[in-house]
């Protein structure tokens, strides 16, 4: 059974790839990379990607990237197999593996080299000059290697140096890849044990979910787990990323390295979850030890482990004396998404929260993917056929829902009904809407960042997920599809992504946003009109954006680059501005927890200050009779238990502020 569902999986995978290099011009190779990469950085793994193919004598890669705290380079290759998931395909043997590594390793050698035999406006030339950069910082490298094979290779090569600098290998062949999908979680678990097992004091909870044991940490062990795994280790953090931008706490590195003993009594130590746990017991029973962790997660103290790990690898600090208190809550993985946004909320006494969710149990994800599974998209062709878009609110879901049809036909018909093109992700999503908002500088900071930017934003302008909103957001989807294609004409190669996002950003800026969306959705395409205005907005963004002397990935991030786009001499040609709407398209903003607050607060004011406020106003004529009314009508209702309409408590309470502004005062009265 497990071999049928890889067998599945690899030709899905194959399927999707070709059909994605056919529509991108792409090789098949770098589409997969591609698509690997965008897997990996939204599962915390990689961060910062860049896709650029270059091969010579004993020289292949397929792109770099660099960690957060710009400590850690990452270099791609991929092997390939065309043939993979036919009979007779062969396998990803040990001297394969060993080869492709030896090619990144050669890579980093002629490096310089090769960036001197290239023009500075090459992709080469860029991805050479990217990769120095990083290296300048780098105390580690790690060297990737994707496949679509079976990899037989059983252990990696032992860790290297290049230079003084540590070389670790990871290994992403078909195997992991099909796990690292179907997993139902963020990503692969982490274990972690013990030897000699770790003291702890456990505390039974009559909550049937999770327990809550506490234990004392060694500083270095701390800081190692953080080197192994990087983000993955705060992926639950609900605040880890824009916890880990501010950089590293300063008192607490002077305290490492000044007084390392006093850490434990300073510091507020880390709050970590895990789904399992294997516990040392005494005769009675107790657990007083820990052998081992099974999805280990820091969910508070982020900075803690990234100021040890700092510390550790670039102060070149012994930790053998730094001891970190930590509170572990052992959680039922299916109430994980649940509890641990609350575990870190609570917890949290370092610095102030700022609450991002990154669950795919988040309502608004759930609400669109209810809502998205009823919409069947008008059909495109004369057969009449509708279809679906697929939204894949937890990874793997379409391969799951194709999965539950057994038969070859009706694989075939599940596809024909969801076809591969028209599935996208939660990542997708924020991609679309960031670009239709006019924030293209945070598209292209990868699939993280953007994300949680777009869920940060939603917390302040939640929209009623509902047929209208998910029919838009799709349609935008096919904007952003559209722009990519006319992109991919003009030639933007390794910036496509970038030039994608901010051309679709300008031209919606300057379009005000009146672009008929639903429109868009009814026919399942844009207009020859609005591909004509992209073909002649695309050269001058390009022009902008790839510039002489500047990494373009990086400036690209910047908002100074988006201010200069959004200064392009461009207008919206007249073709275009004739299928304008009147009026920009409005989401429609989910108000109801706003109308909660402020109903809750015209009961707090209480039925004794409203029946004042109107008998000031009375005495006084310094309100409208209106007004004055309905601080009688609140005041009643209140008293009487009757209804108060969003409208009246939001009138309400403009009125009860303007009369305090003007000398109300219930004492007075």
């Amino acid at each position: 059974m497990a071999d049928l569902a890889l067998h599945d999986y690899v030709r899905t995978l194959m399927n999707d790839v070709q059909s994605l290099a056919e529509t991108e011009n792409a090789s098949i190779p770098t589409t997969f990379t591609r698509r690997v990469l965008e897997q990996l950085e939204e599962a915390g793994v990689v961060a910062n990607t860049h896709v650029a193919f270059h091969q010579e004598h004993g020289v292949v890669i397929y792109g770099f990237g660099v960690s957060e705290d710009r400590s850690t380079l990452d270099l791609y290759t991929t092997e390939y197999d065309l043939a993979q998931g036919q009979p007779g395909a062969d396998k990803l043997t040990k001297s394969d593996t060993a080869k492709a590594y030896r090619r990144l390793l050669a890579f980093l050698r002629k490096c310089g080299n090769i960036r001197n035999n290239h023009a500075e406006t090459t992709a080469v030339h860029e991805l050479c000059e990217g990769v120095e950069k990083a290296l300048a910082n780098a105390v580690k490298i790690r060297l990737f290697l994707f496949s679509n094979q079976v990899g037989t290779a059983g252990a990696l090569p032992e860790p290297t140096e290049l230079n003084g600098v540590a070389v670790t290998h990871e290994l992403w062949d078909v195997t992991r890849l099909h796990r690292h999908e179907t997993s139902g979680s963020l990503s692969e678990p982490i274990v972690v044990d013990f030897d000699p097992p770790l003291p702890c004091l456990s505390g039974e909870s009559t909550e049937p979910n999770h327990s809550v044991t506490l234990a004392v940490l060694p500083g270095a062990l701390l800081a190692e787990l953080y080197e192994e795994h990087r983000t993955r280790l705060l992926e639950l953090n609900v605040r880890a990323f824009l916890q880990l931008r501010t950089g590293v706490n300063r008192g607490m590195r002077t305290t490492l390295l000044t007084e390392p003993a006093r850490f434990l009594a300073y510091n507020n130590g880390i709050t970590a979850t895990a789904s399992e746990a294997d516990f040392v017991v005494d005769a009675d029973g107790n657990r007083v030890a820990i052998r081992r962790l099974t999805g280990i997660q820091v969910v508070n103290g982020g900075q803690t482990t990234a100021t040890l790990h700092h510390v550790m690898k670039r102060d070149k600090k012994d930790l053998s004396g730094v001891k970190v208190q930590m509170k572990l809550s052992l959680v039922d993985p299916e109430h994980l998404e649940k509890i641990v946004p609350l575990i870190s909320q609570y917890s949290n006494t370092q610095n102030k929260v700022t609450l991002v969710d990154f669950s795919s149990n988040h309502r608004f994800h759930v609400d669109f993917e209810r809502v998205s599974r009823t919409l069947w998209a008008p059909a495109t062709d004369d057969s009449g056929q509708e279809t679906r878009w697929f939204y894949e609110r937890a990874r793997g879901q379409y391969a799951e829902e194709e999965a539950k049809h057994s038969t070859v036909a009706a694989k075939r018909k599940y596809r024909a009904l969801h076809p591969t093109r028209q599935r996208f992700s939660k990542a997708d999503l924020a991609k679309y809407m960031n670009s239709w908002n006019g924030v293209p500088h945070w598209v292209s900071r990868g699939a993280q960042k953007n994300f949680n930017f777009f869920m940060e934003q939603m917390k302040d302008t939640p929209p009623v997920v509902d047929v209208s909103y998910c029919q838009r957001v799709i349609a935008a989807g096919l904007l952003f599809k559209a722009v990519d294609g006319v992109a991919k004409e003009h030639d933007a190669r390794s910036h496509k992504a970038l030039v994608t996002t901010y051309t679709m950003a300008r031209l919606c800026s300057a379009a005000q946003r009146r672009i008929d969306l639903d429109r868009i959705w009814r026919e399942q395409s844009v207009s020859t009109a609005l591909v004509d205005a992209v073909h002649s907005l695309v050269p001058l963004v390009m022009e902008t954006i790839i510039v002489p002397g500047k990494h373009v990935t990086e400036w690209a991030k910047s908002s100074p680059c988006w201010d200069a786009v959004s200064g392009i001499g461009w207008d919206v040609p007249d073709a275009l501005e004739a299928e304008l709407l009147p009026a920009p398209v409005e989401f429609t903003e989910d108000t109801s927890k706003a109308e909660e607050q402020r109903l809750a607060d015209v009961q707090a004011i209480g039925a004794e200050e409203w029946e004042a406020l109107g008998e000031w106003a009375r005495q006084t004529r310094n309100l409208e009779p209106s007004e004055r009314q309905l601080a009688t009508v609140i005041a009643t209702r209140l008293r009487t238990g009757g209804d108060i309409t969003a409208t009246q408590a939001a009138q309400a309470l403009q009125v009860h502020e303007a009369a305090i502004g003007i000398g109300f005062s219930p004492a007075v009265i």
